[in-house]
């Protein structure tokens, strides 16, 4: 689990995300639970712990398909567990997205009656598994390699809890709080003397940066996944400090003289996930989570307006395959007369499945050859094919790059 770590924890039945194991309190008025996971991430929490509470296969099912929500919009880890009564009720939570699975120390399988625990150690790996120790409504102990995840108790401090060095982290229910907030409760903890717990505050004081004669610093703001620039802002030493303890970017505006948060008024919020400053030291580079759109005019970007190019060629891979990506999936939704991805689209799954088979072939004969622009071409064709599959399948490049991620 690696540093000290304060986690949320939800009970999920029937897709709906609650507050205990009795299932009477749903945690917000609609229930939505990939909604409630990006608040926690936003807010600071390290992990979401998920407890299924379904009774029956289709309840179960539900659960697992709320889970793939929720994995597929953030970014913290997912531990999920309950209704585990065999290696492939784990191997769904993991197929789902989530970090770790939990299981009940000396659970047997009711096929063969092996003892499941060991089952699910020897087929996944203990960096995949969470044994459960206790069987309590709410004394819940997740053992994770030689530490503890540790459910806290009424009187419990989550500070003394995380300076004991059998327990790496604590999750509770009671963070579930719509004004319970992660990053305050972390800074609380580290001015307390927990070691190793993670926050947002920056190696380098305000006063270590060079700023203008008003005490500004410009800030360029960058999507942490594609890397496209935002815009830019300014900041001074109140809205740096209020961006690094909160989690969410907070501007000086030089029109109005005052502190901004981005997103205050249209609800298009960024979260910072890591700031850069340049040689010089006189410039940040923030890498956020944009909620929505970065410019007032409604574009995704503050620099949409080209003025002079050389007629570049893009070079983020990232960017190419979701480009190429987002026309595979215009065809799907707006068939094009002429084109050969919609005649795949017509055609059916048989149909690509067997052009994904046929070109993977076609990579292997072409790497038997010492010419290697022979197998480049290869495996772009296959890509090709295996991305229409993908937009059949509804899978997204963030799918599988969280999946290679989590190997």
């Amino acid at each position: 689990m690696g540093c000290k770590k304060i986690c949320a924890q939800i009970y999920v039945k029937d897709g709906c995300a609650f507050n205990s194991y009795e299932a009477t309190e749903k945690i917000t008025e609609s229930g939505d639970i990939s909604e409630l996971a990006e608040m926690f991430e936003n807010r600071g929490a390290d992990c979401i712990f998920i407890y299924d509470l379904s009774e029956d296969d289709v309840s179960h099912e539900r659960t697992i398909l709320a889970i793939r929500s929720i994995t597929s919009k953030i970014d913290i880890p997912v531990i999920a567990g309950g209704n585990v009564k065999r290696l492939e009720d784990i191997k769904k939570y993991l197929y789902a997205g989530c970090a770790m699975a939990i299981v009940d120390e000396g659970a047997t399988d009711p096929v063969n009656g092996n003892d499941l625990t060991e089952s699910c150690l020897d087929r996944f790996g203990e960096e995949k598994i969470c044994i459960r120790k206790e069987k309590g409504v709410l004394y819940l102990d997740w053992h994770c390699g030689e530490q503890f995840i540790v459910t806290l108790h009424d009187g419990d401090s989550v500070a003394d809890l995380l300076k004991k060095h059998e327990i790496a982290g604590v999750c509770s229910s009671k963070f579930n709080s719509p004004d319970f907030d992660f990053y305050a409760e972390k800074m609380k903890c580290k001015d307390e003397g927990v070691d190793g717990i993670k926050t947002l505050e920056p190696e380098m004081d305000f006063d270590e940066l060079k700023t203008n004669e008003a005490g500004l610093i410009p800030v360029v703001v960058q999507d942490y996944k594609t890397g496209e620039v935002l815009m830019m802002a300014w900041m001074n030493r109140e809205s740096f400090e209020k961006t690094y303890k909160t989690g969410t970017m907070t501007y000086f505006s030089r029109s109005r003289n005052e502190l901004w948060v981005k997103g205050e008024t249209s609800g298009h919020y960024q979260y910072l996930r890591s700031m850069y400053v340049d040689c010089d030291e006189d410039t940040l580079l923030a890498k956020v989570k944009q909620v929505g759109v970065a410019c007032h005019t409604g574009a995704r970007s503050c620099f949409f307006r080209e003025i002079l190019s050389r007629g570049c060629g893009e070079t983020n891979p990232l960017k190419i395959f979701t480009e190429v990506m987002d026309v595979i999936n215009d065809r799907k939704k707006n068939p094009k007369k002429g084109s050969y991805t919609t005649y795949l689209f017509e055609q059916g799954i048989d149909k690509v499945l067997k052009k994904c088979g046929e070109e993977a072939a076609e990579v292997i004969i072409a790497a038997k050859n010492p010419d290697k622009e022979e197998i480049k071409y290869e495996i772009a064709d296959y890509l090709y094919h295996v991305m229409v599959l993908m937009s059949m399948k509804d899978i997204t490049w963030d799918d599988i790059i969280k999946e290679l991620a989590n190997r």
